[in-house]
Order: C-alpha cells, then sequence, then structure tokens
C-alpha cells in the first residue's frame, strides 16, 4: 500500500523538513509541494491524493478556509507552530495536528495511525471503520482528543483522574464516575473505587487483580464478580 502525499506550507524549511521525512517512509509517495493554498486546490480539483499535510496560516487563503473549500477531502495532518489552532483542527475532522519543529518520532506516529485507519478501510471493504473520541480538558484552557480505542486505565485521583492511553497520560479535572459513564459500556468497566480498565488491554487476571501493560491492578472486593465476568466474557448465572 502506498499513499499519495502532498505538503501545503508556506515556509520553505517546513516543507524540506516534512518532504525529507516522507522520503523516510517507504509507504508514502510524495507527488507535490505547494507553497500557498490557492495553488493546492487547483491541483486537488484534478488529483486524487491521501494525505495533506497542512500548514494554517498562509497568505491569501489560510488552512481552515482552505479545507472548508474542498468537495473531498482526504486525510489531513495540520502542521503549525500554534497550539491554538488545535481545537478548530480537530473540528474539521484532521487526523492530526503537529507542532513545529516537527520531530521525526512525533511525524511518525501520525503516519502511522493513518496507514492503521487506511489498512481498516480496505478490510472492511472500503467503508471507514468508526474511530470515536472523546475531548477533554487538560491545562486549564487546552482541549485534548482522545481516541477511545487508546484509553487503557483510567485512575481517580480524589477531585481529579489521570488517563492513560497507549501513547500518553493525560491528568484532568473530573471524576472517575462521570467519566466512566462517558465510556461504552461494552468496552470499559469500572473494578475498582479508583480504577476503571479496557476490557480488552487485559494481559492476564489471576486471583483478585488482574494485569495490563506488566502492572497489576487490584479488583475491588465488590467489583470482582462482574469485572471476571465480563473479562472472561462468561454467561451470566
Amino acid at each position: 500500500m502506498e499513499l499519495r502525499v502532498i505538503i501545503v506550507d508556506d515556509e520553505p524549511l517546513a516543507i524540506n523538513v516534512l518532504k525529507n521525512y516522507v522520503e523516510q517512509v517507504k509507504q508514502l509517495q510524495l507527488v507535490q509541494t505547494f507553497s500557498n493554498a490557492i495553488d493546492a486546490t487547483s491541483f486537488l480539483q484534478e488529483n486524487e491524493v491521501d494525505i495533506i499535510f497542512l500548514d494554517i496560516n498562509m497568505p491569501i487563503l489560510d488552512g481552515m478556509e482552505f479545507l472548508k473549500s474542498l468537495h473531498v477531502v482526504p486525510m489531513v495532518v495540520i502542521t503549525t507552530a500554534h497550539e491554538e489552532y488545535a481545537l478548530k483542527s480537530f473540528e474539521l475532522e484532521a487526523i492530526d495536528y503537529l507542532v513545529k519543529p516537527i520531530p521525526f518520532p512525533r511525524f511518525l506516529k501520525a503516519v502511522n495511525r493513518i496507514i492503521g485507519l487506511k489498512q481498516d478501510t480496505i478490510k472492511s471493504g472500503g467503508v471507514t471503520n468508526e474511530h470515536p473520541s472523546i475531548f477533554v480538558k487538560v491545562d486549564k484552557k487546552k482541549l485534548q482528543k482522545i481516541f477511545i480505542d487508546e484509553i487503557v486505565v483510567v485512575e481517580s485521583l480524589k477531585d481529579y483522574i489521570r488517563i492513560k492511553t497507549t501513547s500518553a497520560k493525560y491528568i484532568i479535572h473530573r471524576t472517575l464516575g462521570s467519566f466512566t459513564d462517558e465510556l461504552p459500556s461494552d468496552k470499559f468497566i469500572r473494578i475498582h473505587r479508583s480504577y476503571t480498565i479496557a476490557i480488552d488491554k487485559v494481559e492476564a487476571i489471576e486471583g483478585n487483580s488482574l494485569e495490563i501493560d506488566g502492572i497489576r491492578y487490584i479488583i475491588g472486593r465488590s467489583y470482582l464478580n462482574e469485572a471476571k465476568r465480563r473479562i472472561l466474557n462468561e454467561e451470566p448465572n
């Protein structure tokens, strides 16, 4: 599988960095680069691409207006020096948001996510699988998008909770109960007054504890029977 890529950025240095990154990933084919969104718009009227690496702050037509003008929107990765545009980019359904200067590991993480989504689309016969997410407030003002299927463990910290995902950890001002209520009940279960876990992330279960990512979590006495039934996929008595 080879994904066709264009880069839209008015900074030559940023284009060169991304161009070098794209060339290091064999699944990516760089089709064209553009220093403004107007030329990119004309190109997309006659050509199909899979991924756009898109800057937001550009003259004449900025990245946001550019996306709104497209009839068919490929997968988009926002690349910008301004963190405050994160929420707007996700509202426009951007796949990821990279803050300059972009380290290669962070670039690769975004690409791997896209490759995974493309593979899911192929497996499902061309119908894109849902990838549900939730926004949480971190650092008082910042709204962070978290994909539900990446959540591993949610831990209570009195008036706060710690959300551990497959790639990061976030501390937010919420109660464990209220946050757990927003998660899909078929995929998550509360195992203790201090923990809610993703059922499919459990690696082992023994006695009154279970293991996720090599870490052991105690299952509360009042949660034990239901937790074991759900994790082991047993029929209720």
